[in-house]
């Protein structure tokens, strides 16, 4: 987890040849899929990760992409094998398919088990899963257990029957950790949420409309659109158990001070949060609200920041989860060639807020 005074680097500036030739002189895996390089000696191209022996730098070629080397006569390396997905994207479809054997199975499969799933060894799989999805695997079927038990517990069956019908062995293992996992104790969490309370209110501003809501403990959703019964619709979709109300007069002077950072995001802003989500999207968030005003940063750079290197797919996924606008700066967030991505607001949203702190596009 970052240190409070560090902050997560810029996103990467256009490559250069020179850039590119450091990096393939460092075999910076880091810029895999970003371009290759062909090596007119051999006539083969190479990831810039390649672990392949170093080739003369006069005979060196570089190209945006697969395509782009072939056409100029040169044919993959069998090593690094540039043609086909990258690692990362292999690494993601192996530990997505042990998710779906965890989510699958009735008692969360052994480390062993898994790992032999996947063709890989447990300390190789268990390293890698974590770097994927940020949770060991022992985490993520204890955070899917316990999702069903509160799926369960939400369609009004007993505390019990949920809790074995999830998988745990005895109720006790569920009340040690069930305050933790649902925010309320279990009972708390079927009848609806009971003590969960938002109160909201939605303003003009720059970007058409904010609302805002916020439990007892801080803001915990900051959303922008078009339309007030929109955004009232999403707030409960976010919020599906909680009472919400509508906020009294004195929520007046907090969705000012919300307005203000949208007029200026940049802008100190001090009210206290309410922020949920897992932990790893509780890391993502902290990362993102570490990125300097006036910067933007990459999803990659992100998930470096973070110690997840290979959680890039996961990364962006917490930054579409992030449900406070803004205040956790996911506008802040761009591809690796510096264009938009999505947002979910809307990427015209996204520059807007960008320009308002002086990041040109």
């Amino acid at each position: 987890m970052l240190a409070e005074s560090e902050t997560v680097p810029p996103a990467e500036t256009p490559l250069t040849e020179v850039r590119m030739r450091a990096a393939v002189a460092a075999r910076d895996a880091g810029f895999d899929g970003r371009f290759v390089y062909a090596v007119r000696s051999t006539g083969v191209y190479c990831r810039p990760g390649c672990p392949s022996r170093a080739a003369r730098p006069e005979n060196l070629s570089f190209h945006a992409g697969p395509a782009e080397a072939e056409a100029a006569g040169f044919r993959p390396c069998r090593r690094c094998r540039p043609d086909a997905a990258a690692p990362s994207e292999r690494q993601a479809e192996t530990i997505t398919r042990a998710c779906r054997l965890i989510e699958a199975a009735e008692a969360p499969p052994s480390l062993d088990a898994l790992a032999r799933a996947a063709g890989l060894s447990p300390f190789h799989f268990h390293r890698m899963f974590k770097a994927v999805t940020g949770v060991t695997p022992r985490a993520y079927a204890q955070a899917h257990r316990a999702a069903r038990a509160a799926d369960s517990l939400a369609e009004g069956r007993s505390v019990t029957e949920s809790v074995y019908a999830a998988g745990y062995g005895a109720p006790s293992r569920f009340y040690a950790d069930g305050a933790e996992r649902l925010g309320m104790s279990p009972s708390a969490y079927r009848r609806g949420g009971a003590g969960e309370r938002l109160s909201f209110a939605t303003g003009p501003c720059a970007l058409g409309l904010v609302l805002v809501a916020a439990t007892e403990r801080g803001l915990c959703a900051i959303l922008l659109g078009d339309d007030a019964e929109a955004l009232r619709r999403e707030l409960t979709a976010r919020f599906p158990r909680a009472e919400i109300a509508a906020a009294e007069a004195g929520f007046a002077a907090t969705v000012a001070a919300v307005v203000r950072l949208v007029e200026a995001p940049g802008a100190a802003f001090d009210l206290p949060l309410d922020i949920g989500g897992t932990a790893f999207q509780q890391r993502v968030w902290q990362a993102l609200r570490r990125i300097p005003a006036g910067s933007t940063a990459t999803y990659a750079d992100i998930a470096r920041a973070i110690g997840a290197p290979a959680a890039v797919r996961a990364v962006a996924m917490a930054c579409g989860a992030n449900a406070l606008a803004v205040a956790i700066p996911c506008h802040r967030v761009v591809r690796s060639d510096g264009a938009l991505s999505g947002y979910r607001w809307g990427t015209a949203r996204k520059a807007a807020l960008l320009a308002r702190e002086g990041v040109e596009r």
